[in-house]
């Protein structure tokens, strides 16, 4: 079988990572289509190189536009490749607009589609994520949900159970294989002068949140209080905050916040390494919230729902939303939080499984 691994974004990488590398082990022929969603020079390198994967074959460049022109354009270059290189499967993981170009290219081609990380619902139809999922796993021959909270979802829209798979999440493969390189390799903590255990790690990127400036004020404001606690905070500053903090006159509220050290994003094992140090992650991504979960260190999320349901179950994980206040509270809600909860999101071999469903059982 020939398999193509399409993606277009940073947590795509390191999440299809782990199949990668067992593609590579196994002798069996892939490639991997970059879309270019998330796109810099130095950090695509950077996420590569750390996670010892080779450059993309097919590189589109198509990163930031409009949400209509990027996936048509998305799909047309990608629809054009499978044609000409012929996969048996392309396999595609989450749900950015990489992904629905890359199933909608797919199932127009005729080729069979993979879709890894399906079934998560936030059950808010104004993300524009939760359209995508929902369209992936329309059009994908074979689901792969993470959790059996996934696999329910997928039911309950009327997916045949025999088209689903739980396959665990891809994410616990790739922090097994590499928590332990970040922490031998990686110098972050030492530059930045911290010490482990005595920050919280701060990530915000998502449009509802950055691009609304009350809320990104709020958010500030959340985190000024946080800071008064004398906890210091590290926010690896996305290019997407960093462009709105400035154009909503943020930037000096920012670095006036109590113990606030504003870093430039950060490579996939120094972020890592960062992400294990911390006492407490506050961050909209999704991915975070798995990587909290599996790392133990608990979560606030600065957002109203989630599609990762099952870290608030356990106690991982705390939805604050957008006020200040409630932003505290969750805060000390979770710095007292016992890290002794349950694995919920599997147990390092997804990749392997998803491998023989997909008929290439070791």
């Amino acid at each position: 079988m020939r398999f193509c691994i399409a993606l277009g974004t940073r947590p795509e990488i390191v999440k299809c990572a782990p199949l990668l590398w067992l593609m590579q082990a196994r002798g069996l022929e892939h490639f991997v289509v970059h879309t270019g969603q998330h796109y810099s020079a130095s950090m695509d390198a950077q996420f590569f190189a750390d996670l010892g994967l080779k450059a993309p074959q097919f590189n589109l460049g198509l990163g930031a536009r409009p949400f209509g022109r990027q996936v048509s354009e998305m799909t047309r270059a990608m629809h054009a490749v499978f044609l000409r290189e012929r996969p048996d499967v392309v396999i595609v993981q989450g749900d950015t607009n990489s992904v629905l170009a890359g199933v909608l290219a797919a199932s127009k081609a005729g080729i069979r589609v993979a879709h890894v990380e399906a079934g998560l619902r936030s059950f808010d139809p104004a993300m524009s994520e939760e359209l995508n999922r929902i369209l992936a796993d329309s059009l994908s021959d074979d689901l792969f949900a993470p959790t059996e909270t996934s696999r329910k979802n997928l039911l309950d829209e009327g997916h045949e159970d025999a088209r689903i798979c739980v396959s665990g999440n891809t994410v616990v493969d790739a922090l097994i294989a590499m928590l332990p390189r970040a922490k031998a390799q990686s110098r972050a903590l030492a530059q930045l002068g911290l010490e482990s255990a005595d920050y919280a790690l701060i990530t915000l990127h998502r449009p509802e949140l950055v691009d609304d400036e009350a809320r990104l004020r709020g958010a500030i404001e959340g985190l000024s209080r946080i800071g008064a606690l004398g906890l210091q905070l590290v926010f690896p500053v996305h290019p997407r905050t960093k462009k709105q903090l400035a154009a909503f006159g943020l930037d000096s509220k920012l670095a006036a916040v109590r113990g606030m050290l504003a870093i430039e994003a950060q490579g996939y094992l120094d972020f890592l390494a960062l992400e294990a140090g911390a006492r407490l992650l506050i961050t909209d991504s999704g991915g975070i919230q798995e990587e909290a979960c599996v790392l133990r260190v608990p979560c606030v999320t600065v957002r109203e729902n989630t599609e990762r349901p099952e870290t608030l179950r356990i106690g991982a994980n705390f939805l604050a939303g957008y006020s200040p206040d409630a932003l505290l509270v969750a805060a000390q809600h979770q710095l007292q939080r016992d890290r002794q909860w349950p694995d919920v999101f599997g147990d390092g071999h997804s990749a392997e499984r998803i491998l023989a469903r997909l008929g290439c059982a070791k």
